[in-house]
């Protein structure tokens, strides 16, 4: 097969795509007992994790460009047949339910919507696509079906963020009209400083321009796919090399945001901002940066006050972590409501101040504790039971990330008219919300 996406296999697609969303229950019913056929598009690294996952069900199919994670994957699930490109995996398409997707951000969108278009559950590793235009085909090409989809934002299972948003939402601290999210992880183009901080051993400033012959078991030119051609060079793979570079992936926003701004969406029902400002140091035009700060401005939404979350990475973070005003943690979500403070991580959270709550009394819990984030969507897949992360709430979540970081590629705030995916007051931003595709490859 063709390593680029031909006139005729659109077409193809197309006519493949028609039929899966004029009959989205195509797939016959199963009894929550019986296991679905799974296909494995990225077997290395997430995948790896991913692939465990969902071990408990029948693996058909493992796919990656690198031989030795096909053939390590293999070890374990000996009877799945063995591919490089996950589009002949949808020549056998009869053979399975459903898809995982833990190819490199760049390629998600392409082998996510060969699944939905074939008519295949699909569980994709977040984020769910590498920009906002991405992310708005991904999200209606599923929602015209009735597929199980999820997006890998494995937190989002836990009891510790259930417990935080129901507060919020019972009003523990009163209308949140602010919001505080920051990482200490910084994937992206960093300081000497914050190099030398961090013990980074790719500190590299330039595209590499040395022709590297990469290793005779990894298929380069499937792995580039529909990103612009260069010369292999190991500091692009294996993950999570490539996170850094706008080509591949988003720096620390796409990889953390998905987790981290996934506690304020929920909690406060955020879906679409209006407004979104950026600042850090000068834009690298291959980089994405290791430290940087994105204001975004939420509208009202029903009961709930308009509100501005703040994303902080890097050697950003929130004014009451400078001041000391709150517990110094290395990565939090701060929601600051009319009566008080909650302070939330993955695995805890706190009332401030504690000697006003100190008499608080929690509400009992309303939402449901989660089967696990893979036994969720395994479910749903069997069942048509709802997923939490499904491609509707993770779609309108990319965005928002990705949105972030087109303010900072311009450097202007920008006013954002969401259901034309337009930035109203910067023509500048175009590129950087849809972007041009190698030729031969095509996703729509």
């Amino acid at each position: 097969m063709s390593r680029t996406l031909s006139r005729r296999s659109l077409l193809k697609t197309s006519a493949v795509a028609a039929t899966a969303l004029a009959a989205p229950n195509y797939i016959r019913a199963r009894n929550a007992n019986e296991k679905l056929n799974v296909a494995i598009i990225g077997a290395g690294g997430r995948g790896a994790a991913n692939l465990n996952g969902v071990a408990s069900e029948n693996i058909v199919a493992l796919c990656d460009v690198s031989t030795p994670a096909v053939e390590k994957a293999a070890e374990k699930h000996t009877s799945a047949r063995k591919f490089t490109d996950f589009r002949k995996v949808f020549e056998r398409a009869k053979e399975f339910d459903a898809v995982v997707v833990s190819t490199c951000e760049h390629t998600h969108a392409f082998a996510t919507l060969l699944a939905l278009q074939h008519g295949k559950h699909v569980y994709c590793e977040k984020p769910l696509t590498h920009n906002i235009w991405e992310a708005r085909v991904i999200r209606e090409a599923a929602a015209k079906t009735k597929l199980a989809t999820q997006m890998g934002t494995q937190i989002h299972a836990e009891d510790n963020y259930r417990r935080v948003v129901e507060l919020v939402q019972t009003g523990a601290v009163g209308p949140v009209r602010e919001v505080h999210v920051w990482v200490g992880r910084a994937w992206g183009l960093q300081s000497a400083e914050e190099a030398k901080a961090n013990k980074d051993i790719l500190f590299v400033t330039e595209r590499p321009k040395d022709e590297v012959k990469p290793p005779a078991d990894l298929d380069w030119e499937l792995w580039l796919g529909p990103a612009p051609a260069r010369p292999f060079n190991p500091v692009y793979v294996p993950g999570p090399k490539w996170y850094r570079w706008w080509d591949f992936g988003n720096g620390t926003m796409s990889d953390l945001g998905s987790h981290w701004n996934d506690l304020p969406f929920w909690a406060l029902k955020l879906k679409a901002p209006t407004a979104v400002a950026a600042n850090g140091p000068k834009p690298h035009p291959e980089l994405a940066p290791a430290s940087m700060q994105a204001v975004y401005e939420f509208p009202a939404r029903g009961d709930m006050p308009a509100v501005t979350m703040t994303w902080h990475q890097g050697s950003f973070k929130p004014p009451q972590w400078t001041e000391k005003k709150i517990p110094q943690w290395g990565s939090g979500v701060l929601f600051v409501g009319d009566n008080g403070m909650l302070l939330s991580d993955y695995s805890k959270y706190l009332l401030l101040p504690e000697k006003r709550f100190a008499d608080f009394v929690r509400p009992k819990p309303f939402i449901e504790k989660s089967k696990g984030h893979y036994a969720e969507w395994i479910h749903a897949c069997k069942t048509g039971a709802p997923t939490t992360c499904n491609f509707e709430y993770a779609g309108w979540l990319t965005e928002s990330n990705h949105l972030g970081n087109v303010a900072f590629r311009v450097g202007k705030r920008l006013e954002w008219d969401a259901e034309k995916m337009k930035a109203t007051n910067c023509p500048d931003a175009d590129p950087f919300i849809r972007r041009e595709y190698r030729k031969g490859w095509q996703l729509v």
